[in-house]
């Protein structure tokens, strides 16, 4: 977070104490990175996506993005707005702190990204996938990670909510595209939910553990790749496994049957050739513990 004044970081670190959000960790780390006593909050309020209220020593606290303050009917002023806009192109979140019903300042959280983050990306890249980024932050924001992601800003769509990542997934379904969804936070369980594999963070919320199709038992995005890369190998080795057993039945099953009796006179005995029917299972099975080599 931002430097803030000590008064107006116990407000808001007393508000994100009803929800789980990771700006809320953010603001609540930081007061007690500064020793700040937390008051004690109550009648929490929470909109996905936009922002949370609560009451905080019988003052009505909100936090939340402009939008959402606006329909509230507080109006942030211009050198608010200007400041914000400055934050959110240094790629920062700006969370407008507002009691009872005017704003008292801002709050800024730097959204630090994953060591491994960029190695995903590429890896992915290399795979031939397309890779965007579905965010609720201000595309300002948006732009600064992808410019360290090395993303293109047409695979960006900022500033939407939960139900509009799920509605971008639908759209990009709509245009025939398979579409996998990595989220941890419950703005995203709608957009796990309709993507056609959705897939969860360890570490993420249990709503969004519960509505994705996988669940990472680690907290790196490496193991996205990983998923994607062993599923790959699993359909490729169902192929391969087919393949073989379709071709040595067709070829298996009319010796067995005598084919090669008036030819040659060769006539395969029963119990050998239940025993090349069991072959032909084993080979199956041990082409199939292959995938056990996958590297990770």
């Amino acid at each position: 977070a931002s430097p803030a004044s000590p008064a107006l970081l116990q407000l808001a670190a007393a508000a994100e104490s009803g929800t789980c959000h990771p700006l809320a960790a953010a603001i609540q780390q930081e007061a007690q990175k500064q020793g700040l006593s937390i008051p004690v909050a109550s009648e929490f309020h929470t909109e996905p996506g936009l922002g949370i209220s609560a009451v905080v020593a019988g003052e009505r606290v909100l936090l939340g993005n402009c939008e959402w303050l606006t329909g509230q009917g507080i109006s942030p002023s211009e050198t608010a707005q200007a400041q914000a806009l400055a934050l959110s192109t240094a790629g920062k979140t700006v969370v407008y702190v507002a009691v009872d019903g005017k704003l008292v300042g801002l709050i800024a959280v730097m959204d630090t990204l994953r060591t491994e983050a960029s190695t995903a990306v590429d890896r992915l890249r290399q795979m031939g996938l397309r890779v965007m980024l579905l965010t609720g932050d201000r595309i300002e924001a948006a732009r600064a990670i992808a410019d360290n992601l090395g993303l293109n800003y047409d695979d960006i769509l900022a500033g939407v909510s939960p139900k509009g990542k799920a509605a971008a997934i639908q759209g990009l379904q709509s245009q025939n595209y398979n579409v996998a969804m990595v989220g941890d936070g419950i703005n995203d369980a709608p957009a796990l939910a309709q993507a056609d594999v959705g897939i969860a963070l360890q570490a993420g919320t249990d709503v969004a553990m519960e509505t994705a199709s996988i669940v990472l038992m680690r907290t790196q995005l490496t193991d996205a790749v990983v998923a994607i890369e062993l599923s790959r190998a699993t359909f490729n080795k169902i192929r391969q496994n087919l393949f073989w057993a379709f071709a040595y039945n067709v070829c298996g099953i009319p010796i067995a049957a005598g084919v090669l009796l008036p030819i040659s006179g060769f006539v395969l005995n029963p119990a050998a050739a239940g025993a090349l029917m069991a072959f032909s299972s084993v080979s199956v099975v041990t082409n199939s513990l292959l995938l056990r080599r996958l590297k990770k």
